[in-house]
């Protein structure tokens, strides 16, 4: 059996973290696609000028806003969209933050607040999302990870490790969601203009626009397959890089990024 791939003419397209970057790139090119989307963020006033700047596209934007990591309010907010929109059929789990952790001033908050948003905020929007999916014998997930999730990287100690766990999920969920002939997608970017990457002081190689990042991913998502990753060159060289012994793997990177010049922090 081929596994379900959404389209418009199915139902709704639901984006978190669409208030920025990403997220409000994505959904845009999805309305622009003829999907009716649901965007969800704290900040309201982005999300309705998100709307606004997607009128006359085939599709529409609609603003539900939360807090992805209300655990109660996440199966309530995805019945409010259903019920008012029509059933979700493409759910892109994109809110996600980084706060730069370096091992010489570590702060608990920093991870703490990592995988709450990173870890949990996907974890409280799939659950109720899979549910439903299951019910009607179809649908199509996308969770936004990060090539930090290939190996541990400088200032990305609670990032990438975040980002490494959903890697890890989804490739455990696919078994099963596969059964349910529910779509499961692993999306890694590379480096991507955003205010996210707007907080690293490092060199960010092949460091490219948020659209052409976006269209990527919604190329990915009509026709890739579990991973969608880019882009390739880096992707590959990252992965090839991660093969190497330790010992290899640590001087290459330092290197790279010019680590070993850093200063201690006191």
């Amino acid at each position: 059996m081929t596994l379900y791939r959404a389209v418009p003419q199915d139902g709704v397209a639901w984006v978190t973290g669409a208030s920025t970057g990403i997220g409000r790139q994505l959904a845009l090119d999805l309305a622009r696609e003829g999907y009716v989307v649901a965007v969800t963020a704290r900040g309201e006033d982005k999300l309705a000028a998100l709307v606004t700047e997607a009128a006359g596209s085939k599709g529409r934007i609609v603003p539900f806003p939360g807090d992805v990591t209300d655990k109660a309010a996440m199966p309530e907010l995805v019945s409010a969209i259903e019920s008012e929109l029509g059933p979700i059929v493409l759910a892109i789990f994109n809110a996600g933050t980084y706060y730069p952790t370096r091992g010489d001033h570590l702060d608990v908050d920093n991870f703490v607040k990592t995988y709450e948003i990173n870890m949990f905020g996907v974890v409280f929007c799939l659950v109720p999302v899979v549910e439903r999916m299951k019910a009607r014998a179809r649908g199509q997930v996308a969770i936004m990870g990060s090539v930090s999730a290939y190996g541990g990287l400088p200032m990305a100690a609670a990032y990438g490790a975040s980002k490494a766990a959903l890697n890890n999920m989804a490739a455990a969920l696919k078994f099963d969601f596969d059964k349910m002939n529910i779509r499961i997608q692993i999306v890694n970017p590379g480096f991507v203009k955003t205010p996210l990457t707007a907080k690293n002081n490092f060199a960010m190689p092949a460091l490219m626009d948020v659209g052409d990042a976006s269209a990527r991913i919604v190329r990915g998502l009509r026709s890739g397959g579990f991973e969608i990753a880019f882009p390739r060159r880096f992707v590959l060289l990252l992965k090839l890089i991660n093969l190497l012994p330790h010992a290899a793997y640590f001087a290459v990177m330092s290197r790279a990024m010019g680590w070993r010049k850093r200063p201690m922090r006191k």
